[in-house]
């Protein structure tokens, strides 16, 4: 399937066809992951558990800084 490159706003991007939405299971607003393979693009649904698990570690790793600083020493 071939897609235009678009300008939208100050940037540049493609409109995904409906039906390749429906075959990744994921609908406007859910979050996806791009990454590039040599001259390839490739999309891939985001994993929401793991995105919300790394925030919650985030938090905890900047609470206590300090304390697993010492820790690692």
């Amino acid at each position: 399937m071939n897609v235009t490159i678009r300008k939208i706003g100050n940037s540049e991007g493609i409109i995904i066809p409906k039906e390749i939405l429906d075959r990744m299971g994921v609908k406007a607003g859910d979050e996806i992951i791009m990454t590039s393979k040599g001259s390839q693009l490739v999309l891939s649904v985001a994993d929401g558990d793991f995105n919300r698990q790394l925030g919650h570690a985030e938090k905890f790793m900047d609470r206590y800084k300090v304390a697993l600083k010492k820790l690692a020493e």
